[in-house]
């Protein structure tokens, strides 16, 4: 079983993260793993926090010599605006008056969050519901992505539209203007893996099918409002005879398909095909001109406070995407396969996909 855990708070100390499960002798590449989190803070439209923080992943558990041992892997991301929280944000902090946020901001976790946990400074909630905590899920879901890689499982994101525009140049204009109106944008994200044989995943039960494991992790990313598979929307208005996907032979007596509107699961279960999702980031709610809302403790209505935040992180989006989806598909892999080593992982998918390939012979 392949389980995580994280902790931290956006301005504390640092952010860590432990995952278990993944097998011994597994390589690992820890440029990948700063690459993914450098690329986490870019992208047209992110703001003045990524300028402070130059993110890298410090290793402290379950990796020796560059290889896994088969333990728990630990590790931190520091946070360098510490430095200027230390008395604000941590458990021997003294400062707790400053730096409180009361004037709630819709479309965060502040109101509800100090309602279900009976605080009347927002900045007890923010700081953890802050997406500056995916950078621990980036370093986890990168840990995944070259499991699955060792494996022949390709896992890769792309920007669909940002604002409803495709074209890159009308959407940096519209960024622009968004930024010049003090407002915020959203869009669209595709994922994909390639080379996962058919198998994996079960229709047996609801919570064992494989959609439900990669949209269940996957709507739990700050920013993400509805999680589709294959050709969501074009299934509503489709006909069954043509957007069912048909089974052909070829030539090598292999079950092939000439379209893949499945997003490649039928039934809760890979069928081999790529698994392809997408994902509706909404716009930031820290939006600088305010929001109508309700200061807590003044009791009286007012605008949303500010935070340092983004106009648009939508790339950003797809990075964190990219990696929950990672560690996510692993996880099925790795209930499915099983294995102490990489060596017998490896041995295991080669007859998975075996299996897949020699069903007409």
């Amino acid at each position: 079983m392949l389980t995580y855990l994280t902790a931290g708070e956006s301005h504390g100390k640092a952010l860590m993260g432990i995952i278990q499960g993944l097998p011994s002798n597994m390589k690992i590449d820890l440029l990948s793993v700063n690459s993914a989190l450098e690329n986490r803070q870019q992208g047209y439209g992110r703001g003045g926090r990524m300028a402070i923080e130059t993110d890298t992943a410090e290793f402290i558990a379950g990796i020796r010599g560059g290889f896994t041992t088969g333990a728990p892997i630990g590790f931190l991301v520091h946070n360098k605006d510490h430095t200027n929280w230390q008395e604000i944000i941590g458990a021997t902090a003294t400062k707790l008056d400053q730096k409180n946020l009361t004037a709630v901001r819709p479309g965060h976790a502040d109101l509800a969050g100090c309602i279900k946990y009976d605080h009347k400074d927002a900045r007890n909630i923010l700081e953890r519901a802050s997406a500056r905590n995916t950078a621990t899920q980036v370093v986890l879901g990168n840990l995944c992505k070259q499991y699955l890689d060792c494996l022949g499982v390709k896992v890769s994101s792309s920007v669909v539209s940002i604002g409803g525009e495709t074209l890159d140049k009308k959407i940096k204009s519209k960024i622009d203007d968004a930024r010049k109106d003090g407002d915020t944008l959203g869009g669209i994200v595709s994922i994909k893996a390639r080379g996962l044989p058919a198998g994996f995943g079960s229709h047996i039960s609801p919570t064992t099918r494989l959609e439900f494991t990669l949209t269940s992790h996957l709507s739990a990313i700050q920013s993400v409002k509805s999680v589709s598979v294959g050709n969501a929307a074009g299934y509503a208005g489709g006909l069954g005879s043509k957007m069912h996907d048909a089974c052909y032979i070829d030539n090598s007596k292999k079950v092939i398909r000439k379209t893949n509107n499945a997003g490649g699961i039928e039934g809760g279960i890979s069928n081999g095909e790529d698994i392809v999702l997408q994902l509706v980031c909404k716009p930031i709610p820290t939006v600088m001109k305010g929001l109508d809302t309700v200061d807590i403790a003044a009791k009286k209505a007012t605008k949303s406070a500010t935070e340092r935040s983004d106009v648009c992180a939508v790339e950003a989006v797809a990075v964190v995407a990219e990696s929950v989806f990672a560690y996510a598909l692993a996880s099925v892999v790795v209930s499915t396969l099983g294995g102490d080593t990489l060596a017998e992982a490896l041995e295991r998918m080669d007859k998975k996909r075996s299996k897949a390939n020699d069903i007409l012979k």
